[in-house]
């Protein structure tokens, strides 16, 4: 009986050994003390490539408000921060000089117009010279300009919107005196500006410019920053691109002491959530949609001025590979321009446990059409993966 037991014993102990033999692919003992490190293929995805630039919103009408005339204000006819139509009234200064002046202003013309009758009249009878006539006609015209002057500055005593447009806070309260006229010593009231649509200022380099003008040799097109270029930008607490406008504007000279050009983009702003002052990061496309090999910004290493990766060949060998690159997309993958193909497998990540002629553990990392990575264990090998 306990021979039999024991005969069963060895049997089971035989088939798991067995079992963990298929189960477990053999391990050379020389890569017992070798890293483990996550291994990927370049992902060949088609991308439109974007340059990015920063800038700064701004109004598209920015409008001091001033008095046009002295006096004192007598009301105020807004709240700070509304929307006012254009020539809607705003402020009120006292009238009553004006309607003073108007009157008088009236009554010099009437002098005047009947002086000039009556000297037309006795010119005929020789009473009256040429000259005279002469005068009193240049007397009649002043009058008549300064009655205009007069109605002028009556109207003038309305201070009114000079755009359509948010209005800032007024800058002085009713019953104070405020000056009027051309001088630089005019009172300003408030400030009045449009931002819907609304401008985006950025600048580009001179390297820039010449890339979107230079032909396009796979199309036959020449490629030009100006025109309606589309452009997205996103403000510093978004995370995508998500307001779209169009280029209107390109400055007509490069500025010397830079090295860069203005360019100004147009977006609508009917919620104006874009406000003027506002930063904000600004793409826009390089070129047409095209297919492209993609890795991790963390896959790349520097060598003093050149781009390096390392690749892991079929012994599990660690090899650098210089590479050139192209810009960033989605903030995570970078473009790679060439010194690799979609069937080499670099270290993704942890380029600090490695080194050329180092031999590691890969971890397959499996990337998504999405570009999501799932790890899967990879063999230590692709010939040991075979046996």
């Amino acid at each position: 009986m306990k021979k039999k037991l024991s005969l069963v014993v060895i049997f089971v102990v035989l088939l798991l050994a067995a079992w963990w033999h298929f189960r477990t692919p053999s391990v050379d003992p020389k890569d017992m003390g070798a890293p483990v490190v996550k291994l990927g293929k370049p992902i060949s995805k088609v991308i439109t490539e974007w340059d990015e630039y920063t800038g700064r919103f701004q109004a598209t009408h920015h409008v001091e408000v001033h008095a046009r005339v002295s006096g004192y204000l007598e009301e105020i006819r807004f709240k700070d921060g509304q929307y006012v139509e254009k020539d809607q009234t705003l402020f009120i200064i006292d009238a009553r000089p004006f309607k003073i002046a108007l009157d008088r202003a009236e009554a010099n013309v009437n002098l005047a117009e009947k002086e000039l009758s009556r000297a037309k009249k006795l010119l005929s009878t020789s009473a009256f010279s040429q000259e005279q006539v002469d005068q009193r006609t240049q007397s009649y015209l002043n009058a008549k300009a300064s009655l205009d002057e007069a109605k002028l500055n009556l109207e003038f005593s309305e201070v009114k919107a000079p755009i359509a447009g948010h209005i800032g806070r007024t800058l002085i309260d009713a019953g104070n005196l405020v000056t009027g006229g051309g001088s630089a010593d005019t009172t300003l009231l408030t400030t009045v500006i449009a931002d819907n649509p609304i401008y985006f200022y950025f600048e580009t380099s001179e390297q820039d410019i010449l890339k979107y003008m230079h032909l396009d040799k796979s199309s036959g097109k020449i490629i030009s920053i100006k025109g309606t270029r589309p452009v997205q930008v996103k403000l510093q607490d978004e995370e995508t691109f998500i307001h779209e406008g169009v280029i209107d504007f390109v400055d007509n000279e490069i500025d010397r002491s830079t090295g860069t050009l203005q360019i100004r983009a147009v977006f609508d702003n009917p919620k104006q959530a874009l406000v003027p002052g506002l930063f904000g990061r600004l793409r826009m496309a390089a070129m047409e949609a095209h297919s492209v090999l993609l890795i991790p910004e963390e896959a790349v290493a520097t060598n003093q001025d050149k781009k390096i990766v390392f690749k892991v060949n079929a012994d599990n060998v660690v090899e650098p590979a210089p590479v050139i690159l192209g810009p960033l997309h989605e903030g995570k993958w970078r473009v790679v321009r060439s010194g690799l193909n979609a069937e080499d497998k670099i270290v993704w990540s942890g380029l600090a446990k490695v080194r050329p002629g180092l031999k590691v553990q890969p971890q397959l990392i499996e990337i998504t059409a999405d570009l999501e990575s799932t790890d899967k264990k990879a063999p230590v090998s692709d010939k040991k993966a075979a046996k």
